[in-house]
């Protein structure tokens, strides 16, 4: 109805016992009493009622818009960019885009509104079985859970590919590299980034894939040897340092590193997006100096200890623990047959091992290759061209 007041319980109650006042039906003490409002604040409010009535009593912001309310030219502004460039952004991620690189703040609520009123964004629900979540380590580099997702996420700029990543169990602390697939040398490369920034972790909690965990039961050679646990290339590398693996039985398990590939295959796709890059090269170096630091910085916490759990590398060589190693059977004429190679053993070593000793053949990460005995390099020479594979899982 045109004219009417728009009050509320508050103001009709005020309303009620004003008149009482007004009435000579109870002092104004009574009423600020019954109002639970001192003896002076229930004296402005009846002052106000005596010269305005009831509309003495509605708060004077009633019926204003908010000095907070965005501009309308500005709201357009909003829209016109989401429709243009983050048309599948959620509001929270489109908010911080309009911040970063349009120059316009605006609240998350506001963006959420605006896109609801235009149809152009929907809530979504999502409801899944109960599962109680596991308690977080204590302290950092406790324990690394590890992972890979495919995703197209050049879309279709570029190949689908791999994102390995490794986040700290108590910091959500991060660090993640693309490739083509998920290799057993992209797993060593990805560990041995981390351990270069931080240090060797205690533990690594991943998948039972047999690139990383072997299931099967040991040879009878391997059994000669005393191994009752037979170690893949991968498994090999991170028991130098002393890194223990825990294998997962679902992914559920690896819960935060499980949340973290929807939450690249959201945010990272469209920061891609924006920045125009379609390969893997380009990508990992965004990784590294942009986003990584920008997505630690903000979904990063505090461990429950401040101790850090890593051990220091002091003179450890990486390059000689990630790295895939072969044992062969030097011949009669001193050579070492790998894949499609042979490698002379030279006179100059000051140790030679005999014919029929076995050496071990190590293929480093850069494709580059040595033979190794009794710990130590032999000085070789190939006579033939050696086919450059065998790195992958």
């Amino acid at each position: 109805m045109a004219g009417r007041l728009a009050m509320g319980q508050k103001d009709l109650l005020r309303s009620k016992e004003m008149e009482l006042v007004k009435q000579g039906k109870q002092t104004v003490k009574a009423a600020g009493l019954k109002l639970k409002v001192g003896y002076r604040q229930a004296g402005r409010i009846y002052a106000a009622y005596q010269k305005r009535g009831d509309a003495g009593l509605i708060h004077g912001n009633v019926g204003k818009e908010s000095n907070h309310k965005i501009k309308a030219d500005t709201r357009e502004v909003v829209l016109q960019a989401y429709r243009e460039r983050y048309e599948d952004f959620g509001p929270t991620f489109a908010a911080e885009k309009l911040a970063e690189i349009e120059g316009i703040k605006v609240s998350v609520g506001t963006v959420r509104r605006r896109l609801l009123e235009e149809g152009l964004w929907t809530r979504e629900r999502r409801s899944s079985e109960y599962r109680s979540r596991r308690d977080r380590r204590e302290s950092f580099g406790e324990l690394i859970q590890f992972d890979g997702s495919h995703h197209r996420r050049f879309e279709e700029r570029g190949l689908k590919c791999c994102l390995i990543t490794l986040i700290d169990d108590a910091t959500d602390t991060r660090l993640s590299q693309f490739f083509g697939e998920e290799t057993t040398a992209g797993a060593m490369e990805v560990l041995r980034l981390r351990i270069g920034k931080y240090g060797i972790p205690q533990a690594l909690y991943r998948d039972k894939k047999n690139a990383f965990v072997l299931t099967r039961e040991p040879t009878d050679t391997e059994l000669l040897k005393g191994i009752t646990k037979p170690l893949s290339h991968f498994g090999k590398a991170r028991g130098k340092p002393g890194i223990e693996v825990i294998a997962a039985n679902s992914p559920q398990a690896k819960g935060r590193v499980e949340r973290n590939h929807g939450l690249d295959q959201d945010r990272l796709v469209k920061e891609l997006r924006l920045a125009g890059i379609s390969t893997i090269s380009d990508a990992n170096t965004f990784l590294l100096e942009t986003y990584l630091p920008k997505i630690n910085a903000k979904f990063s916490k505090p461990a429950k200890s401040p101790k850090d759990t890593h051990i220091p590398l002091f003179k450890i060589d990486l390059n000689n623990i990630f790295c895939f190693e072969h044992e062969r059977t030097v011949t009669n004429d001193y050579v070492v047959r790998f894949e499609c190679g042979l490698f002379q053993l030279l006179k100059t070593n000051r140790r030679l091992p005999r014919p029929k000793d076995k050496v071990t053949v190590r293929i480093k990460l850069d494709n580059s290759c040595e033979i190794i005995w009794k710990d130590k390099p032999l000085l070789a020479r190939e006579l033939t061209s050696k086919k450059k594979e065998g790195t992958a899982a």
